[in-house]
């Protein structure tokens, strides 16, 4: 089986019902599928074939609808482009993956006319204008019936690399589809005309649930921003049965004032993912929507890998904690906690160490980055996720801190290097460390702690350090995106403390942000 295919097959056993809502836009499968076709034929017409690479930069929208439908018809993979990511972060990624072509919305045009210059293999750019409706409706809606095999690579997701470089996650056809039932095997059934809200980005998280939503003649219902009072009001107007949040945007939805008085009698899932939640955030948004709260546990590299809904994670099991857990193992999923120091080696039941997670819907390696590769990979072929944790005698996870210090901030994963290797450009810098402390909104956010030089021109430590911490940030923003600037930056002129061997221990300095929690990581 392929995505194309199964497309295809939905688009034809519910031609008339309603799959793509954006705004005012109503599309029915044909109308949405013919619009695919549409597209697939004009990517081929610049001479793109199945397996070429095509990029696209956008928000959710009915021409994201057309890219996602037409790059699987034409059998082109896509690789996905952050608009919050910084123009640098998009020139590695589309560089790396070797796309030909990119497809991007107006208004980030200028994004890519920044770096087009600097890519020799990118040969197209197509940008989705004012005339898009007219240049779409100037090309067949043929079906180019390209030979596609279910191993063929489909989709080239990104996630944060240790160094500061994205790292390529490469889904198959088949990966892809294991993926998505899998996120839907607990779930109540997905009925014809049930409605799917994406509130994040299709190239995101919410794109999991964007393809099994579409095989099950659902309705796809695209918001292009998040604004919590605009989202609720989707949400019951629209009656949503299903959706994809980040904490922190299911604490502002709970929070939104007169939440709890709307008809919420249509929703049945609110999928929980991407970052640790705080108890507080579970319970309250429990009250406001009802028993509809899904809690699963995986990362880019192989997901989902645990599961689990309202009835067991607000259940009493002697000797568990469901509510501070990440679930249990889904059926076709392996999760073992390794030895971090040999990953080989598998600890018992209630001892801490690496999560390790294998499943059908998890990478076969890094895109063309095999030492990397073997970094995460173990000789039995389980992800190693960076996340240490322990599993108890009734198979409920507890995610309790991170191996490699990443960060995640709303959803986001932030590594430290990324943050380290910008601030120290800055000329006043001598040394810096980037490590995760808690934040209400964010679960997580960055913390950099700076060592500086005296003021070259008076030979004096600054008394007031506000513009160098501002031109710190600003450094962080324009070059990594605003997502991952520091929250907090803090300046210092006594030396970082370090391992006997020179390391800088960031945990040392985290710590003490710590010292009231019983796990180091962020919850929303």
């Amino acid at each position: 089986m392929d995505v194309r295919g199964l497309m295809r097959q939905a688009a034809e056993l519910n031609a008339n019902r309603l799959a793509i809502v954006h705004g005012e836009r109503r599309l029915t499968f044909a109308e949405a599928w013919g619009r695919g076709l549409r597209m697939a034929n004009a990517l081929r017409s610049l001479g793109l074939e199945p397996g070429d690479r095509v990029g696209v930069l956008e928000d959710n929208s009915i021409g994201a609808q057309d890219f996602f439908s037409g790059a699987a018809a034409a059998g082109v993979v896509r690789v996905p482009l952050y608009a919050r990511n910084a123009v640098e972060s998009h020139h590695h990624m589309l560089d790396h993956t070797g796309c030909r072509a990119v497809v991007v919305a107006e208004h980030y045009r200028g994004d890519i006319d920044a770096i087009r210059d600097r890519l020799p293999g990118l040969e197209h750019v197509v940008v989705r204008g004012d005339d898009y409706e007219d240049w779409l409706a100037g090309f067949d809606d043929t079906d180019p019936d390209v030979p596609i095999d279910p191993d063929d690579w489909y989709v080239i997701r990104h996630t944060g690399g240790t160094t500061g470089r994205a790292k390529g996650v490469a889904y198959s056809h088949r990966s892809w589809i294991a993926a998505g039932r899998d996120w839907f095997y607990n779930f109540p059934p997905v009925q014809a005309g049930d409605r799917c809200l994406h509130v994040g980005p299709i190239s995101h998280g919410s794109g999991y649930l964007y393809t099994p939503t579409w095989l099950s003649g659902g309705t796809n219902v695209l918001l292009d921003h998040f604004d919590p009072a605009g989202t609720i009001e989707v949400m019951e107007r629209e009656r949503i049965g299903y959706m994809f949040a980040v904490p922190a945007m299911l604490n502002a939805l709970a929070r939104q004032p007169g939440a709890r008085d709307r008809d919420w009698s249509a929703l049945k899932v609110i999928q929980v993912a991407g970052a640790p939640i705080a108890d507080e955030t579970t319970l309250l948004a429990r009250e406001v929507f009802g028993d509809v709260l899904y809690q699963g546990y995986g990362q880019t590299e192989a997901l989902p890998v645990c599961m689990m809904g309202p009835e067991e994670w607000f259940a009493e099991v002697e000797g568990s904690q469901p509510l501070r857990s990440a679930g249990r193992a889904l059926p076709f999923a392996y999760l073992q906690i390794r030895d971090p120091e040999d990953p080989d080696r598998r600890l018992p039941l209630g001892d801490e160490g690496e999560i390790a997670i294998r499943c059908d819907g998890q990478m076969l390696g890094f895109w063309e980055d095999p030492d990397a590769t073997a970094e995460r990979m173990t000789t039995d072929g389980f992800v190693l996720t960076g996340d240490i944790g322990r599993l108890d005698h009734n198979g409920y996870l507890y995610v309790l801190d991170r191996k490699d210090d990443m960060i995640i901030s709303g959803g986001y994963n932030i590594w430290p290097a990324e943050l380290e290797n910008v601030i120290s450009d800055h000329p006043r810098v001598i040394e810096v460390a980037v490590f995760a402390v808690p934040h209400d909104r964010w679960g997580e956010t960055p913390m950099a702690v700076c060592v500086i030089a005296p003021d070259p021109d008076t030979g004096e430590i600054d008394d007031d350090t506000t513009a160098i911490v501002d031109e710190i940030t600003t450094m962080c923003t324009e070059r990594l995106g605003s997502y991952k600037k520091p929250g907090h930056v803090e300046i210092r002129t006594d030396p970082l403390p370090k391992s006997p061997v020179g390391k800088i221990q960031r945990k040392s300095l985290r710590e003490p942000h710590w010292a009231h929690s019983d796990r180091r990581v962020g919850g929303t």
